[in-house]
């Protein structure tokens, strides 16, 4: 059975009739498109070239790319709400393109992050990790020699 309830919102009063099941997600929805449109005028009132500014390319290229998919994604959400479905529509695509660039951008990240190999310190260790008898020869007797010798001060 399913039942229905009024529900009244802060700002607008009385909606329509809706099942009581689906409140919590109209109540979760209502709470995030406040928070995107608290995001959407902070970004609104700072000046872009102000930041950008401030920003590397690699940056640059990450902020323009997640602008573009939450604009897309909103769209997405406009055309849910017109009854368009919007997997048969152009911006699946473009979504998906924007997804591409996304993971790329990802990968020259994850690159950048990568361990590098410092050349002389790898040599270095694997020259102390070699055991070499000839060396450990030379060496005793050298030890060996430097140990009978005196210096004297006058």
């Amino acid at each position: 059975m399913v039942t229905y309830s009024v529900h009244t919102m802060a700002d607008d009063g009385p909606m329509e009739d809706y099942p009581t099941e689906i409140e919590e997600n109209l109540n979760d929805f209502e709470s995030s498109m406040s928070s995107v449109q608290n995001m959407v005028q902070t970004l609104v009132s700072v000046s872009r070239s102000d930041n950008l500014l401030k920003l590397d390319p690699l940056d640059r290229a990450k902020l323009d790319l997640m602008s573009a998919y939450a604009l897309n994604s909103m769209f997405w959400m406009y055309l849910v709400t017109q009854g368009v479905n919007p997997k048969d529509h152009a911006i699946k695509q473009e979504l998906e393109r924007i997804r591409t660039y996304m993971n790329k951008i990802k990968e020259i990240t994850d690159k950048r992050k990568a361990a590098r190999l410092d050349k002389d310190a790898a040599s270095r260790f694997v020259r102390n990790a070699l055991w070499d008898a000839e060396d450990k020869k030379r060496k005793d007797t050298a030890e060996h020699h430097q140990r009978g010798k005196h210096i004297r001060f006058s």
